[in-house]
Parts: C-alpha cells; structure tokens; sequence
C-alpha cells in the first residue's frame, strides 16, 4: 500500500494527521527520511525557515504596531473597501466553527481580528494579535504569511506550522491582489484550533478572496466611468491625441488615438512633460481621480498652455466645490464637510502645514496625525499634482482664489475645527 500524504490523512483522522505530521517536522528538521512527505508548499517552506535562521523551538514575537499605527494602516488599505464581503462570507461560519478571521496587509501586520470569543482569547495566547507582525520570515510557516510569500492560498496544518508552538493551531490564507496593477494588498485568513479544521476550509477561503477582489474590481470599473465623466468635456475641446487615464494608467476615455486598455506612466507621476513608451513626449494634467495626458508634438499647436488655476468656492452652504482650470479645459470636484474643511486652511496659509498643524487646527488636538493623512490622502485622490506634501500646501505654480460668503458667519457653518472658528469670529 503507497504511503498516504498529508491531505489524505487529515481527510481521515485530523488526530492522526497531527500525530504524523510531528514526527514528520521532527524527521525532517534533523534531516532524516521521512514515512510521509510533507507537501511541497510546506516542505519549500520549511526550507526557507532554516535558511534564514527562524528558530523552530523558539516562539520569536516582532513588537506589536501601536493603536495609532494600526489605524492609520486601516484607513490607507484598500483591503478596508472589501470588509465587508470578507465579513459576510466568512464570520458567520467561523463564528459556528469556533474559527477566526483575521485579515493582515502585505507585510503580515494583522489589522482586523474578528470572530468566535474563546479562539480569539487563544490567538491571544500565540501573539495573533492587532499590530502583530506574523510575515513568514518573523513566525514561520502560517497561513498568513506562507500565502503572501507563495500569492496562492494555503492551508497550514497543525506541526506543518514551523514553530512547534503554532502545532495546536490551524489556518487557511488566500492572498488578496489588486486588480488594476497586480500588487499584493494582504492576506485574508480563518484560523483556529486542530480540531475545529474542515478539508473544504481552503477552497472556502479562497472563494471568498476571489469574491473580494471582484468587488474591488466593480470599484475600478466605477472610478473609471467617474473619470470619464469629468474627462468627457475636456477631450472634446481638444486637438490632437489625448488620454484620460487613471492613477495607474487605466484608460478612461481617448480621443485622436487608438483605445488602448491601459498606458504605462512613470512609477512618480507629476505635472509636466513626461517621456511614454506608448506615445512619446507628452503632457501630463491632473484630472479628479487621474491624468489628462496629451501628445506634445500635437497638442502643442492646438490648445494654448496657461497655467493652472484653482478656485475654491466655499460660498454656498453644502455645496463647496474646487474647480481647476488649464489649457485643456476645466472640471470641478464637489467636496465634502471636512474636505472643505481642509482645503480652507491650506488656503489660508500658502506655506502650508503640517500633519500636526493641520491635526491642531482641525481638532484642537495636535496628536490626531493619523486622521489628518488619511483625508489628506483621499482628496490628493482627485487633487493629484496640485497639492503637495512635507508639508502638505497648494503646489506654488497653481493661482489659487477662494470665494467665500457675503456674511463671515456663514463660512464653514457646520465646521468646529478652531482654526475655522477663530476666522469666523475675527471677520469684520
């Protein structure tokens, strides 16, 4: 009779399984023969742990990101948009099947921990906490780490776990992409005790990752079509070949050219003109949400290049507004109560600001850092180019006017940011 292999015999018996698989991990870090073969994804593994020195007998704990860390890392994830899928397809289940979930980002650090009371209070017990660092390099072989390293789902079993301690745990991760470049943005998995693991776990895991990157993928397809929008007016005015393209190079909207899918842009995109590879020298624009980006050789003789010019106007209640205007045109943003908030005081101050000044001004509370970059990192969404950072501050080559109402009370009315309210109360 062939020996069985691992899958086999968790199928079987999961107590057997764990059995075996000890001896197997014991065999095999003292380099003997082995009755069963480990699977290759966790033999590869095992390999790189030895090679890099991970000290199975030993439970190795990185130091635990602080709350405000842990924050700033969710709100700046993408992996935040699709929580709740991830919730809805796994927590019900594992809260039944005494299992977490446990949702890190692409270096392992876990910023959501959620599901049944007692697991999570024994998760405690291994270090599998918020902030925790569990990257295969830092806790071994896991099913958080080992799919961020191999971008498949895997299933660790018990003693398939590196470190001897993790051997009464189980756990099946499936990495999350982002569809419009590929990148890894972390790794969704359920995890719990031996006895509580299901030889369908992986394959559910997996399909609810699949699931999470298909949302994800409906939200690109939605900013495009919010891009096109904004682009449509501008292509129309213009000569020449021309492009709107998101962030990443998705096209939105083409006019004088071929449709292509995407155009790739430099790693640091900025206004200016810019070498392409699938169009030569050209012109590069901010759009809201993207870039307007132009042909040179062409463009040039059929739209004039004034510079840009920002107009913030604060002057009708609920209906603030930032409007860009250049050579190819111009669009308008519509923005909302604390991105009005924020766009004013980098008015009133063209020097500019930093995290904690903007912090300080907004909240009375120069500590809230990570408040401040995280809306500062979603209006430099569809503000691109024109805003700038260290510190944050309107870019020096744009003209910028602020429109505000007839009556200083009604600036900002609904705003108890200090800053908004001391200028409220000293105009005349």
């Amino acid at each position: 009779m062939p020996p069985m292999n691992v899958p086999q015999l968790a199928a079987v018996d999961a107590a057997r399984a764990a059995r075996v698989l000890n001896e197997v991990r014991d065999a095999r870090l003292a380099g003997q023969q082995t009755r069963v073969a480990p699977r290759p994804v966790i033999e590869q593994s095992w390999e790189r742990m030895l090679r890099s020195g991970v000290d199975p007998d030993h439970d190795f704990r990185a130091g635990l990101l602080s709350a405000d860390e842990v924050r700033r890392r969710r709100e700046e994830s993408p992996l935040r948009e699709v929580l709740p899928v991830l919730r809805e397809g796994l927590l019900s289940v594992a809260d039944v099947a005494h299992h977490i979930m446990v949702v890190a980002d692409e270096e392992g650090r876990v910023l959501w921990r959620e599901g049944c009371g007692p697991v999570l209070r024994k998760a405690d017990g291994l270090g599998f906490e918020l902030g925790a660092d569990w990257g295969e390099a830092v806790v071994g072989t896991n099913g958080v780490g080992t799919p961020a390293v191999v971008r498949r789902p895997v299933q660790v079993f018990a003693a398939e776990h590196f470190v001897r301690s993790h051997a009464a745990w189980t756990c099946a991760g499936a990495p999350i992409t982002d569809p419009r470049n590929g990148r890894l943005l972390g790794v969704v998995d359920v995890s719990g005790p031996l006895e509580t693991m299901h030889p369908a776990t992986l394959a559910w895991v997996d399909a609810v990752a699949k699931l999470a990157e298909s949302r994800l993928r409906e939200r690109h397809l939605g900013s495009l079509e919010r891009l096109r929008a904004v682009a449509a007016p501008v292509l129309a005015r213009l000569g020449g070949r021309a492009a709107a393209v998101d962030r990443d190079g998705w096209t939105a909207a083409v006019t004088g050219m071929p449709y292509a899918s995407r155009i790739a842009l430099p790693k640091s995109s900025s206004p200016g003109r810019r070498w392409l590879p699938a169009l030569g020298l050209c012109s590069m624009e901010p759009l809201a949400g993207g870039w307007l980006v132009r042909s040179v050789d062409e463009s040039a003789e059929s739209a004039p290049h004034g510079a840009s010019r920002i107009v913030l106007d604060l002057t009708r209640p609920r209906r603030w507004s930032v409007t860009v205007s250049g050579g190819a045109g111009s669009w308008s943003h519509e923005l909302s109560p604390r991105h009005a908030e924020l766009l004013y005081l980098l008015a009133a101050d063209r020097g500019g600001r930093s995290a904690a000044g903007l912090a300080e001004d907004m909240f009375g509370d120069p500590g809230r850092t990570v408040t401040v970059r995280a809306e500062m990192s979603r209006v430099r969404r569809y503000l691109g180019g024109f805003l700038e950072h260290r510190p944050y501050r309107f870019c020096e080559d744009a003209e910028l006017e602020v429109l505000l109402p007839a009556d200083p009370k009604g600036l900002l009315p609904h705003s108890t940011a200090p800053a908004v309210v001391r200028n409220r109360a000293a105009a005349p």
